[in-house]
């Protein structure tokens, strides 16, 4: 593996009410492409946002190390400044915020990507243009009235212009037409060669992945990470389905419950 650049060790998280993850593991070196798959409601989306910092979700155990530095207790934005982004499923709409003004905020807090107006402007222009994007969307307020599709090239155009050192990106394909897909594929691969940042591809529909190049692909079952293999198992979950992996997670948590002083022991009667 390359130099690691995130550890998610043994963490468990949730929500006030209900616990989700369930001491998950994993590993991303620097400039590696890793695909987190799994069945609707697995916690794919829910370790994305934790390792974000979503203060939705609470953390009760575990830690995540990102470049070196433990980030466990850090709020959202401190991670956005360390080099983490995170693209959503469905970005919300900002009234009143103009996508312009937007993405001069927040390139004028990373030091490293200040520069004068026009040559910023130029920058996003290029972009824009690389994704096919009509500029005039720049003038518009963030995400109001834009469709899914272009709401998806807004998130790339994000990605483009904040270099992050890891982006999650989680489920970035949905609801996109063909056309759509193709640009934001581009938009991913762009990043990934301008860029050279790591990669945690978070999808159920495999063309996003057709032009990637995956080192490592992990499944997640109920919260618990059950599987790991490199870029083939991609394709035996599109011919075989997640059913396999979670008929084991329960034989396993069957088997650990009747194992003598297991805490789920108690659950089970």
């Amino acid at each position: 593996m390359a130099d690691q650049l995130l550890n998610v060790s043994a963490l468990s998280a949730g929500t006030e009410d209900k616990p989700i993850l369930h001491g998950v593991d994993l590993a991303v070196g620097a400039g590696e492409c890793h695909v987190l798959m799994g069945p609707n409601g697995a916690g794919k989306s829910t370790l994305g946002h934790v390792i974000m910092g979503d203060p939705a979700y609470a953390v009760t155990g575990g830690s995540i190390t990102f470049d070196g530095a433990d980030v466990t207790e850090l709020t959202s934005d401190k991670r956005s400044l360390a080099g983490i982004f995170l693209s959503y499923q469905a970005p919300v709409e900002v009234p009143g915020v103009p996508l312009y003004s937007f993405l001069r905020t927040i390139c004028q807090m990373r030091p490293e990507l200040k520069t004068t107006a026009r040559k910023f402007r130029q920058r996003v222009g290029e972009i824009a243009d690389q994704l096919e994007l009509d500029q005039s969307f720049l003038m518009r307020e963030l995400n109001v009235g834009f469709s899914g599709g272009e709401k998806k090239k807004i998130e790339m155009l994000q990605l483009l212009l904040l270099q992050p050192k890891l982006a999650i990106l989680d489920e970035t394909d949905s609801g996109l037409d063909v056309d759509a897909l193709g640009i934001v594929s581009r938009g991913i691969q762009a990043y990934r060669e301008q860029v050279g940042g790591a990669l945690i591809v978070i999808t159920h529909n495999t063309r996003i992945l057709e032009r990637l190049s995956v080192d490592r692909t992990h499944v997640m079952v109920h919260g618990h990470m059950v599987a790991e293999g490199d870029a083939s198992l991609i394709a035996d979950i599109d011919a075989n389905g997640f059913e396999r992996f979670e008929r084991a997670l329960g034989e396993r948590d069957e088997a650990c419950v009747d194992c003598p002083g297991c805490p789920k022991a108690g659950d089970a009667e």
